[in-house]
């Protein structure tokens, strides 16, 4: 067992009392012989942490004194666990009983792999992909995240197109497995950015150190999706556009910055233009939040820069316009769009 990595499965948790009921059993269910079991609450107010103390003790409590976010509230959190491999899991999140070693076993080849994920399914459609990670992460050359399995509202059917293991551009937060040692060294998620893209600035982060995100489809968990934000939420538009922005800003080349962040903002406007016509007005606002945010924030954002390398050298990017191709083009899936991985 000395052999064998250790793995903390930590789930963070904010008023989500009936999923922790329904996944948390799968996940005390994993066969994995040096595992424990964590729930990081955000200081919830549903009764989670007595559902915790009184139907699951095995899981060990972690109890953050308020509601951090996404972000905020894993970095407090993973200050206080001592683990070889740390998986991020959301609470919504139906695991197999072998779906931790195949990942670990991928990961353990290679030392310059940081972050990997399984193949993340619908639980709600089994067969299908599901929207929050999918088959693995990729990002266009204006910075806008796709996965393969899914563009924008399109869901591919699994039908094994996806069944090699593929070095991406980013692991999805729904269940991220990350070596300790790079989650230090990169200094955990900006918790500035609450919730939402904060996985991906992270593994640009680690790409940009010269380390490898990986997507491992031996390993299959199911997510339900929306568990605390839901898809039409005009809150999570607010932070999808502001963080998209701030992500760019801390990590595109000097060479990239400039016209990107100039294509974005145009082509955010039409966002806006578009959910205005659609009447989606709370929508349109929080583009226009956001945007206000992005400003009075970029100081402190160019701050953060580390050491960005220049995108067209990072596996997992696409030199394309992903919304050109599948609005314009009616370029549906992945492999319409790129055909060489």
């Amino acid at each position: 067992m000395n052999n064998i990595p250790g793995v903390a499965v930590v789930i963070l948790n904010w008023n989500g009392k009936a999923y922790l009921e329904k996944f948390l059993p799968f996940v005390l269910k994993s066969e994995y012989n040096n595992l424990k079991v964590i729930v990081a609450d955000n200081n919830s107010d549903d009764g989670s942490v007595e559902l915790i103390s009184t139907r699951f003790p095995q899981v060990q409590l972690i109890l953050n004194s308020r509601n951090y976010g996404y972000a905020g509230g894993y970095n407090e959190a993973l200050k206080q666990v001592e683990s070889d491999y740390f998986v991020l899991l959301n609470s919504d999140v139906q695991v197999q009983h072998n779906w931790i070693k195949p990942v670990i076993d991928l990961m353990e080849q290679d030392a310059f792999i940081a972050a990997a994920q399984p193949k993340i399914k619908s639980y709600a459609n089994k067969s299908y992909f599901e929207y929050a990670g999918a088959a693995g992460g990729f990002i266009d050359k204006y910075g806008f995240p796709f996965c393969r399995g899914r563009i924008f509202d399109t869901l591919e059917e699994d039908k094994g197109q996806y069944n090699k293991p593929t070095e991406i551009f980013w692991a999805s937060g729904a269940a991220l497995f990350i070596k300790r040692t790079c989650w230090m060294e990169a200094e955990g998620f900006d918790a500035d950015f609450f919730a939402h893209m904060e996985e991906i600035d992270l593994c640009w982060r680690l790409k940009n150190r010269g380390y490898k995100i990986m997507y491992c489809p031996q390993s299959e968990v199911y997510h339900v999706g929306g568990g605390t934000l839901q898809a039409e939420s005009p809150y999570k538009a607010y932070l999808n556009f502001r963080n998209n922005l701030s992500m760019l800003t801390k990590n595109l080349p000097v060479k990239n910055i400039f016209f990107v962040l100039f294509s974005r903002l145009w082509l955010d406007l039409a966002a806006l233009i578009k959910y205005a016509l659609d009447r989606k007005y709370k929508h349109a606002a929080a583009v226009s939040k956001a945007h206000r945010s992005f400003f009075i924030n970029l100081y402190k954002n160019c701050c953060k820069r580390e050491r960005p390398v220049p995108l067209k050298s990072l596996t997992g990017r696409f030199d394309g316009s992903i919304v050109y191709n599948y609005f314009f083009k009616k370029k549906r899936t992945f492999r319409d769009n790129i055909t060489e991985l």
